[in-house]
């Protein structure tokens, strides 16, 4: 302070340098996209034999009741504001009982997630699946189907009996034809559990040997799964390429 009892201006000046400094640099430091570095969850997820390990220790913490809830507060979410790296991409039913950010225990920027009837592909959902693994570089694609699946029952049904389904769930039932017939080959006596499976093993192969993704899957940048989930134990089986 001065003579007078007044801080010095001096002082004032130094802390406002230092104060706006802080600031800066706090400013800096939240608003910046993420990088991943060779210690940041995104690198060390970077291979697709990683990515589906995590899913899988994710769906364990699930079937236990022993979930982290990973990725869901404010830090993270101001941390994926600018920029996203997720680690894996699911094709899911829109089935109600089966959200894959809960069943895998991930968060906020971890998954690219697509939800159709049955797993039924078009050009969009093709187009939607691939962006991740073409654009940055997602190194997993898992094709999620489950255990009593509406939309496999309508569909079987209706191509059995030569009944088209109202509206435009006709086009669902089209799609989920070639597992229907796989189906009707294979016999078995749950023909409705039989062709969820067929689907889920016949998309995740056409997604695999597809002319843009499959130079990744040479490569072994990108897997492309097959899996199943139990509706009664909440576990996930993997029933088609899991990566070495």
């Amino acid at each position: 302070m001065d003579r007078a009892g007044h801080p010095d201006r001096r002082a004032l000046l130094a802390g406002g340098l230092v104060a706006a400094t802080v600031a800066l640099a706090g400013c800096s430091s939240t608003s910046a996209a993420p990088v991943a570095t060779s210690d940041s969850p995104e690198a060390r997820q970077a291979t697709p034999a990683a990515a589906l390990a995590r899913l899988m220790d994710g769906n364990k913490r699930w079937v236990r009741g022993d979930l982290r809830h990973p990725d869901r507060d404010p830090n993270r979410r101001q941390f994926v504001a600018q920029k996203q790296v997720p680690f894996g991409a699911i094709l899911s039913c829109i089935d109600s009982r089966v959200p894959p950010e809960l069943l895998f225990d991930t968060g906020l920027g971890d998954l690219y997630v697509m939800r159709t009837g049955g797993e039924a592909v078009g050009p969009v959902v093709t187009g939607s699946v691939e962006y991740g693994p073409m654009t940055s570089g997602t190194p997993l694609i898992v094709v999620l189907g489950h255990q009593r699946c509406g939309a496999i029952e309508a569909a079987y049904k209706s191509i059995r009996d030569g009944k088209p389904l109202p509206g435009n769930l006709e086009a669902i039932a089209g799609a989920l034809r070639p597992a229907y017939e796989q189906t009707v080959r294979e016999g078995g006596a749950d023909p409705i559990e039989t062709m969820a499976r067929a689907q889920v093993k016949l998309t995740a192969a056409d997604l695999r040997s597809n002319r843009d993704l499959a130079p990744l899957v040479g490569k072994g940048a990108l897997a492309v799964v097959g899996a199943y989930y139990s509706l009664d134990t909440g576990e996930v089986e993997v029933l088609a390429g899991a990566p070495s």
